[in-house]
């Protein structure tokens, strides 16, 4: 759950090793190093089922510097922040699911698959038969492993309990066939359903009134977000230290500790974070109750809520005030599975849907404009996006704005909803996360190559004819298996140095590590899944992609 205060100890650590460490680094001083003011780093994702039309989903180029009309026609909300997308293309997230169990688990081709998508560890109890209704292995396996919005919050906590801001869009559960958060191995997190759960919480850090809700908040969060000097900020701390019995080498060194901060002035560069700020972006109380009136009826996504705003913005303006609040270091925006989007004129649910029937079946006769829907959906998700990342650019921090100090990420659970492929996955990231990042590009992490595959999700249903056919089985609306295959792991590797999360010395995070991450899951090969994990867990490419890093 989020926070009500953040503390000066949580504040300090938020300040970089290096600033706090300053005392004891004489280099430091005798050299003049300037301290830098220090931006917050926040990862927030946005995740969304069943994939999407590949052929109408991804830039025309697949490695570049990424101009507007690059874009496709779905993706054309994006255009302005072209210059702060980054495309990475070429990956694979793991556990596929094929009716011959030749990439991944034989469970399901959804609960395998979620389970999988951040955790990058098999689910269990395993099934070796993809076409069992077992219940226990076809709808509630889970992984063997937490996912990585606990690993980075917990990594970065001081405690090593912390939790991410989840949200579920919507506000409908999740079970094992749609859940992607795990605390722990087995031990799905449900999250926030509704956006009053989560304001309420950060309603605290600028002292709302009424309603129960807390009216004093923390000094040091109060003063941080108002860029308050870090050396007032921890006065009361240096006084303590200043009593302590120390020798004179040691007083010396605080001082010119002390009087470095003071040359400097350093501030928290965090945009501001009061009512007014919260109103601007549209979380107010007013809109948070009109989202959680029973009048807007089930597709509560696409209802209109106050103004142009529907029922999903409203969960979006709170998910922007936890950033620019610096409320938490994680921040997931998950839409629902199996969702009947009626405000886009669509009667059939998302999941039968992404298969092109009027049933979650693998195979029959395709359902009239079933790819046009699709596409419909596609669309929305992406003025979702955008929409997010305008809310986050909208406030200056630092140098640059809260999107510029983020990686915003839209993942969606598999590439081609019909064909439940993993290869070739639509990933679409924004911001630099305070510049480590390349942004404005689209990087093939693969080969590097400008012509990697859209796949082929207009080969079925996309005529008028009673004898046209889908066939999931086939996987022929996706993406040829031979290609787009870079392991996802690596940018999980990147996401998680880019936060500031260390590793110990087998590469994998750890609390209280020094090393970079460049170890992530239980494999980086889907097929080494194959009957729930047997091989011994392997990292075949450890690291992360350089290529994906500002300077490359």
């Amino acid at each position: 759950m989020i926070k009500q205060h953040m503390n000066r100890r949580i504040f300090l650590r938020g300040l970089g090793g290096a600033v706090v460490a300053a005392p004891f680094l004489s280099s430091l001083t005798e050299r003049g190093v300037k301290a830098q003011s220090v931006a917050p780093k926040r990862l927030i994702m946005m995740f969304t089922h069943y994939g999407c039309i590949t052929t109408k989903f991804f830039p025309t180029k697949s490695h570049g510097a990424l101009a507007a009309a690059d874009l496709s026609p779905t993706l054309q909300p994006l255009a302005p922040y072209i210059s702060k997308l980054l495309i990475p293309r070429g990956l694979r997230s793991m556990n596929e699911w094929t009716q011959n169990m030749v990439r991944g688990q034989g469970n399901d081709p959804h609960t395998q698959v979620v389970g999988s998508y951040f955790t990058c560890q098999p689910v269990t109890p395993n099934s070796d038969n993809p076409f069992s209704f077992d219940q226990s292995t076809k709808f509630q396996a889970k992984p063997k492993g937490p996912s990585l919005d606990h690993v980075i919050t917990q990594a970065l906590s001081s405690d090593g309990k912390g939790t991410p801001l989840f949200m579920r869009v919507g506000n409908q559960s999740d079970s094992p066939q749609s859940a992607i958060s795990y605390s722990a191995a087995g031990t799905a997190f449900p999250g926030l359903g509704t956006p009053s759960q989560a304001y309420s919480g950060l309603t605290g850090l600028f002292g709302m009134s009424g309603g129960g809700m807390m009216t004093n908040p923390n000094p040091d969060t109060y003063q941080s977000v108002r860029g308050k000097s870090i050396i007032d900020l921890v006065r009361d701390d240096l006084n303590t230290l200043e009593r302590a019995p120390m020798s004179m080498d040691d007083k010396n060194k605080l001082e010119a500790w002390k009087a470095l901060l003071n040359s400097t002035n350093q501030m928290m560069a965090t945009a501001a974070c009061n009512q007014d700020v919260a109103t601007m972006l549209g979380a107010t109380q007013a809109n948070i109750n009109a989202a959680g009136m029973g009048g807007l009826g089930s597709d509560i996504l696409t209802t209109k809520v106050s103004g142009d705003l529907d029922g999903a913005d409203i969960y979006t303006n709170v998910a922007a005030l936890a950033a620019v609040c610096n409320a938490n270091p994680v921040i997931v925006l998950k839409y629902p599975g199996s969702y009947v989007f009626k405000g886009l004129g669509i009667t059939t649910e998302s999941h039968s849907l992404s298969h092109r029937l009027d049933n979650a079946g693998m195979s029959g006769s395709c359902l009239p404009d079933a790819v046009a829907d699709l596409i419909k959906v596609d669309q929305y998700y992406t003025s979702k996006f955008a929409y997010l990342l305008k809310q986050l650019d909208s406030m200056s921090e630092g140098d640059g704005t809260v999107l510029d100090n983020s990686a915003t990420v839209w993942f969606s659970e598999m590439s081609d909803g019909n064909a439940h492929n993993l290869n070739n996955a639509p990933i679409i990231q924004a911001g630099s996360l305070g510049g480590y990042f390349k942004t404005g590009w689209t990087v093939n992490v693969e080969d590097g190559s400008a012509t990697l595959s859209l796949g082929q999700s207009e080969s079925q249903c996309t005529g008028t004819g009673s004898n046209q056919m889908a066939n999931g089985l086939a996987q022929g609306t996706g993406t040829d298996p031979k290609v787009a295959n870079a392991p996802i792991n690596k940018y999980f590797c990147n996401l998680m140095n880019a936060m500031g999360v260390k590793a110990g010395a087998d590469g994998f995070p750890a609390k209280g590590g020094t090393a970079d991450v460049t170890h992530y899951g239980y494999s980086d090969k889907t097929e080494d899944f194959i009957h729930g994990g047997t091989n011994p867990a392997t990292i075949h490419n450890p690291g992360e992609y350089a290529e994906l890093k500002a300077g490359a």
